[in-house]
């Protein structure tokens, strides 16, 4: 391990190449367990985007929202710039607009474009005839069963076969007529056979249309809903602290429309969304069966939600849809041309009580068989300063209050600031804040990062955050508090080169591990990280990471690394395109571990943890045939010393070799 670690310190200050894209930053740091999102909204998004451009000079706040890439000061600045001085008349002049720098103009240019606007007729007329239709087939394997396809207990034995398929049928006209349908089969789920013999084990069906008179938006079927600031209601995507220091902003309309393969954060039913003058008002209503644990021993009662979304084996079916729920609720807002104040509700009603167990960190945790939550939500512009929050209630009229600051104090500096107070009482079914836990409860913290721009080629963003958990959490038996610090230099001299060096400290509280008490400490984590990239010509360009962590945590200080290369072969005009990784890692142990986005399948995204001893290596191949059909095949293989302590996918492989393969056929009607 030092001799390796050695090596690295050397490789962290040499200069490779490589372009690197924020999305990829953002996307990393969810860290998702499993390896893989199944909510690829964003990525569908940002892909319907990259061919259905967004025109800057009639969109409006939310229209350019769905970029997620802007904050409010910005799309604020875009449009008080056209109102000012009319139309913008080529992309060059972006750089006029007070708070786009050169590197935000090169993240949106993909998905923006400043052409005229078609008639109300045009688009009446066209939302039937002229949208995309994309039809999706994706199947994934990994070729080393694992041993619950063995298992001798028929309750733990997965009952299908090992393939995970998804199927995606979607028509979009510029997302103001969506609908479609999602089949979903995960890998150990029968098909069309046993408990699934309508074939997929979830199905997803929805409808969206928007901006017909005073209908600004209407959902049926599956769909999301997202209010405020995420205290009390938030089911898309969304980012919590990453390099972006200045997103900190919850960002997206109340109903969006769902078509992805998660089996938990949605709703199905209907919403709908009326203006009038500056007025918005939104209903909805959801019925849906859910899955959870059940304890039976006295009275019936729900102790846990499960949203893995598996059904493989006896066990898991034994919990499928065996309970239900109902939510209804809306809010109502007032836009000014500077701001909005809005009123958010929720309400939920469930076939059977919940009650958690009994361990003192779930003492205030949600109890009965309803729930609700109401909140304000607030924003405004002043010049340079943008001011957001919400301030929301429960069921028990216990508190949170979450408000941010976005302020451009130069065009080369820019703050942002967040504070959230949530008593430990607070609790919500579906939040989703900018907090440090994965729920809104029992939190007290203060955030603030900034942007410096040294010149068009240097910036340096930067964040702090302190936060205190003011009762018991989930592996820390004691009040708490923590801290997170991150540095982060971006380097882009020229449009062909492109370098990050990033440093991340954290300090969180834990249990100390074999003591009686449960005594808490906290525990340090340090990481440090260059990536760096360079295109070589139009057709090639290569990129590298190399990452070192840290671990400290009442024993001798753990220590890993990482380090991959990828190739990237994309020949101009040509209807094929290739990515290769190779990629070393060593860690001591799992709280070394390190995450590294991963090129993959159209719409798709990997995330897996690595830890442990070894390397992996993967292989994307692109074909497009005639721009209708588009075929995707990556393979990836992991290979290590010690396979009984590492999985990508919680399924542990009975061997050291670790092998995957994913096929995608999508067929694309485009007008």
């Amino acid at each position: 391990m030092k001799f390796g670690l050695n090596i690295l310190v050397g490789v962290l200050f040499v200069f490779h190449l490589q372009a690197q894209v924020e999305t990829e930053q953002l996307l990393e740091n969810l860290q998702v367990e499993e390896g893989i999102s199944e909510d690829d909204s964003w990525m569908q998004a940002l892909h319907h985007l990259s061919n259905h451009a967004i025109d800057l000079n009639t969109a409006d706040a939310d229209e350019i929202r769905q970029l997620m890439l802007l904050s409010d000061l910005q799309i604020e600045s875009i449009i008080s710039y056209r109102k000012l001085l009319g139309n913008l008349t080529s992309i060059y002049e972006l750089q006029a607009v007070p708070g786009l720098d050169i590197s935000m103009i090169k993240k949106i240019l993909p998905y923006i474009t400043l052409g005229s606007e078609n008639s109300a007729r045009e688009e009446l007329s066209s939302r039937l005839s002229r949208g995309a239709h994309v039809l999706l087939l994706r199947v994934s394997q990994s070729l080393d069963k694992s041993a619950e396809y063995l298992d001798p207990n028929e309750d733990n034995r997965y009952g299908g076969s090992p393939q995970h398929i998804l199927f995606r049928y979607k028509y979009n006209y510029k997302n103001l007529l969506q609908y479609g349908i999602v089949g979903d089969k995960d890998a150990g789920e029968s098909f069309l056979s046993g408990a699934q013999k309508m074939g997929f084990d979830f199905y997803s069906a929805h409808l969206s249309v928007k901006k017909i008179g005073k209908i600004e938006s209407l959902v049926l079927g599956d769909y999301t809903v997202n209010l405020g600031q995420g205290l009390i209601h938030w089911q898309s995507l969304a980012f919590k602290k990453s390099s972006g220091v200045m997103a900190i902003k919850r960002q997206s309309p109340v109903l969006k429309p769902y078509n992805s393969a998660g089996e938990f954060s949605f709703h199905r039913g209907g919403g709908i969304t009326v203006t009038t003058g500056r007025v918005a008002c939104t209903v909805f209503g959801s019925f849906r069966k859910l899955s959870a644990n059940i304890d039976n021993d006295s009275i019936a009662i729900i102790t846990s939600f499960i949203t893995s979304g598996y059904h493989r084996s006896q066990k898991e079916l034994q919990t499928r849809n065996n309970v239900s729920q109902v939510t209804g609720g809306g809010n109502i807002v007032w836009k000014d041309v500077h701001g909005s104040i809005g009123l958010n509700a929720v309400y939920y009603q469930f076939s059977l009580p919940l009650n958690k167990n009994s361990d003192p960190h779930n003492l205030f945790a949600i109890r009965g068989r309803s729930w609700n939550n109401v909140s304000i939500n607030y924003n405004y512009t002043f010049r340079n300063i943008h001011f957001f929050g919400e301030a929301a209630i429960d069921k028990k009229f216990s508190k949170a209050c979450i408000n941010g600051l976005l302020l451009s104090v130069d065009p080369q500096v820019d703050f942002s600031i967040i504070h959230r107070a949530i008593t430990m009482r607070y609790q919500s079914v579906y939040g989703n804040a900018f907090t440090e836990n994965t729920l809104p409860s029992n939190e007290h913290g203060l955030y603030a990062g900034i942007t410096i721009r040294f010149s068009p080629a240097l910036k340096l963003d930067a964040y702090a955050d302190f936060y205190k958990f003011p009762w018991l959490k989930l592996l820390s038996d004691a009040p708490s508090q923590g801290s997170e610090f991150l540095f982060q230099f971006h380097y882009n001299p020229n449009k062909n080169v492109e370098v990050y060096l990033r440093y991340r400290a954290e300090k969180k509280p834990a249990n100390i591990p074999g003591t009686a008490t449960n005594s808490v400490l906290s525990s340090r984590k340090q990481n440090l990280r260059n990536h760096l990239s360079c295109k070589i010509n139009r057709s090639l360009s290569i990129r590298t990471r190399a990452e070192l962590a840290w671990f400290i945590k009442n024993s001798p200080k753990q220590e890993g690394w990482l380090i991959f290369t990828d190739i990237n072969f994309q020949p101009v005009n040509k209807p094929y395109s290739a990515v290769f990784r190779l990629q070393f890692f060593e860690s001591d142990d799992y709280d070394t571990r390190m995450y590294a986005y991963e090129n993959d399948v159209l719409y798709s995204y990997s995330l897996p943890a690595f830890y442990n001893n070894g390397f992996r290596y993967y292989l994307v191949i692109n074909y497009n045939w005639q721009k209708k059909i588009e075929c995707w095949i990556k393979w990836s293989q992991t290979i290590q010393r010690d396979a009984a302590l590492y999985s990508s996918n919680n399924n542990e492989s009975a061997g050291s070799i670790q092998s995957d393969i994913r096929i995608q056929v999508c067929y694309s009607i485009k007008k």
